[in-house]
């Protein structure tokens, strides 16, 4: 099942369903009071209470014709807001071969706040005083359930569903700081993700999932998640040993060959531009790019 976040009528954002033909049925929808039973119609929500037990209830039903809306009409939100993104860097065996570098022995991680989370279509923010800014294509993983020193046979079943993310990142700010990511991988409007999130049986070979991101018509990545060099399991594993996961968190997997730096020219983002990510069989994201605020780096 795919769920989506949208703007309903309210403006607020509500949960719905996407269907075939590029239809979405809203879950706030009057006629869906029965099927929700008091819970509020959000991703979130879903997530906190088991979405694998809402993915069964909401395949059982019929949906009212009234509640059925076209995909193109409606405005999609991040298909949810979560806590935190914990990011996996260096974590492609092409991306590091592209960067002449040794493959770290153990996984390289980063913390990303939540609030610097967008929706497809929002635009990319980014400063015109801290250098240059890149794209990283990435698959994501929600996690379902609260995840503390997960073996990694057990890993999976932690897993809420997946989604697609870029990793914006201030490569300028984080050369400043030493290779530290923290300033890099915060800025305010630097995280898509999108367009839905899948729920595992949408997935079922994550590590078969061709990587694409195009910029003003020019193809910048093209890879695959098959050169994850450490696999999900072994990141739910590293990362919950050393802080707790929560519903709704996201790990950010890693990047693919073919980030900014390494093109001639090189591709870092500039206002005006446009950068679609496609994950096979996930669907794409797309954000236009505008300039933002000037960054205080005091």
């Amino acid at each position: 099942m795919r769920f989506v976040t949208f703007f309903g009528g309210a403006g607020v954002p509500v949960a719905g369903v996407l269907l075939g033909n590029e239809r979405v049925a809203d879950l706030s929808h009057p006629s869906c009071l029965d099927l929700l039973d008091g819970a509020q119609p959000a991703v979130e929500a879903f997530i906190e209470q088991g979405l694998e037990a809402w993915t069964e209830r909401i395949g059982q039903v019929r949906f009212d014709a009234d509640a059925i809306l076209p995909l193109s009409e409606i405005r999609l939100c991040a298909p949810l807001r979560p806590g935190k993104i914990v990011g996996a860097a260096y974590n492609f065996t092409d991306a590091i071969a592209e960067r002449k570098m040794t493959a770290p022995i153990e996984p390289v991680i980063f913390v990303r706040a939540g609030s610097t989370v967008i929706g497809p279509g929002e635009a990319i923010e980014v400063p015109p005083n801290i250098g240059h800014v890149g794209y990283e294509a990435e698959l994501a993983v929600v996690i379902g359930r609260r995840a503390v020193a997960v073996k990694r046979d057990d890993a999976m079943q932690h897993i809420a569903g997946y989604t697609i993310h870029n990793d914006v990142s201030g490569s300028g700010l984080i050369r400043k700081d030493g290779g530290n990511f923290f300033r890099g991988k915060n800025l305010r409007a630097s995280a898509p993700l999108g367009p839905w999130l899948l729920t595992p049986d949408e997935v079922p070979d994550p590590y078969a999932v061709d990587i694409r991101l195009e910029m003003g018509g020019r193809l910048l990545q093209n890879g695959s998640t098959s050169t994850m060099l450490f696999n999900i399991a072994e990141l739910i594993e590293w990362i919950s040993i050393r802080m707790p996961l929560e519903p709704g968190d996201v790990i950010a997997t890693g990047t693919p060959a073919g980030v900014a730096a390494m093109h001639q020219p090189e591709a870092w983002l500039l206002p005006g531009a446009t950068v679609s990510i496609e994950l096979s069989g996930m669907g794409r994201l797309t954000n236009p790019v505008r300039e933002g605020p000037y960054y205080d780096q005091t």
